[in-house]
């Protein structure tokens, strides 16, 4: 196996050489490892420089970078663990390169791993679906779990029928289907934390490109348990207009469109309650200047949309409202300054550069796009 030095944050490894002329270079090589992914990556160091758990495990390691950059940028012990022996040989190579006294590695099916010991820290990061490993993963996280997933079609309903079975929630396409994927992720994995009287407190949550990604809180106890339950619910949309509510409660009640009296569809059930912790991301601002990372400006971007964000769920691509009503759209801030003047909140979001998120009511926002009076 050709072996090539990479660099990301001020972490020096080795990965597999790749094919760079293919349509996806990381499937050409016997170990994954995705460039696009350091975007990932890097959101995770920062955010573990923050948190700071006992110990943290990186669960399907590959190339064992995210594990590598862990315990050497924020000196945290850090076990890598990979199910493929020249994955597992990769990572051990890494870990004497790099010098680290504070890894373990292990070569083992993750819900073996997990099923049997406990990690203050979980990080699931598969290949697609993170499904089938949630279980294991609530089970074995002490204080935080870490989830991505990038089968993104499923979860956002281009895939509707694999997002059912996989993720037991109904998606639908839409235009906020970016959000509802993330919301439909983050839902999946709360309702397999409750059976165990285990809630999740969102802490840092978002989708991007090709993947989502939640970084959560533990919370062990009935009480925590029912908290986060009361966040569980659906979007009802309208089939014919852009009209949305939110619906809390494990089961959808019938309701109709107070515009066009059509029966609405329920999304869901999915997480309609917070995405960040305020707090947490007011220091990660402030750490980001301190802190080298290759993508610091983009993360710097997000963490700044997520933490203004309202945290309603769903948000409206006004250029989208703009052509329905055959206008053509404002700025973004003339939006905003229009939907603020009629004494309701509105935001941008970090899903789409032409999204809003506003708490006003339909026919408000429609005349804030078409700027009447």
């Amino acid at each position: 196996m050709e072996l090539i030095e990479a660099i990301e944050g001020r972490t020096r490894f080795f990965i597999p050489g790749q094919d760079e002329n293919s349509a996806f270079p990381p499937g050409t090589a016997p170990v994954f490892y995705n460039r696009r992914m350091e975007f990932n990556r890097d959101a995770t160091v920062l955010l573990l420089q923050v948190i700071r758990p006992d110990h943290y495990i990186d669960t399907m390691g590959a190339t064992g970078v995210r594990g590598l950059r862990i315990a050497h940028e924020c000196e945290i012990p850090v076990t890598i663990n990979d199910r493929d022996e020249c994955a597992v040989n990769l990572i051990r190579k890494n870990v004497l390169h790099t010098g680290l006294n504070n890894v373990t590695v292990t070569k083992s099916d993750v819900n073996v791993l997990l099923s049997g010991q406990r990690f203050d820290a979980v990080d699931l990061d598969p290949f697609g679906t993170p499904a089938p490993f949630i279980d294991s993963a609530i089970r074995s996280a002490r204080r935080f779990l870490m989830v991505t997933a990038t089968d993104t079609a499923p979860l956002c309903g281009a895939h509707k029928k694999a997002g059912i079975r996989r993720y037991f929630s109904q998606p639908l396409n839409n235009e906020y289907h970016s959000e509802t994927g993330l919301r439909t992720l983050l839902g999946f994995v709360v309702r397999e934390a409750l059976k165990y009287d285990i809630g999740l407190i969102p802490q840092f949550c978002f989708a991007h490109e090709h993947f989502v990604r939640l970084h959560l809180q533990v919370r062990r106890g009935a009480p925590a348990a029912e908290r986060t339950l009361s966040s569980i619910g659906y979007i009802l949309q309208c089939p014919k207009c852009p009209s949305r509510s939110e619906q809390h409660g494990l089961l959808p009640r019938a309701e109709v469109c107070e515009y066009c009296h059509t029966p609405l569809i329920p999304i869901g059930p999915l997480w309609l309650g917070a995405l960040q912790s305020e707090t947490l991301l007011d220091t990660m601002v402030e750490m980001i200047e301190q802190f080298p990372l290759g993508t610091s400006r983009q993360l710097a971007t997000l963490l700044t949309l997520c933490r203004n964000e309202l945290s309603v769920a769903g948000f409206y691509d006004y250029h989208q409202l703009a052509r329905r009503e055959k206008r053509s759209p404002p700025s973004m801030e003339d939006l905003l300054d229009r939907i603020h003047a009629l004494d309701f909140p509105a935001t941008r979001c970090h899903y789409l550069g032409t999204g809003v998120k506003t708490t006003a009511p339909l026919p408000m926002l429609l005349q804030a796009v078409k700027g009447d009076p």
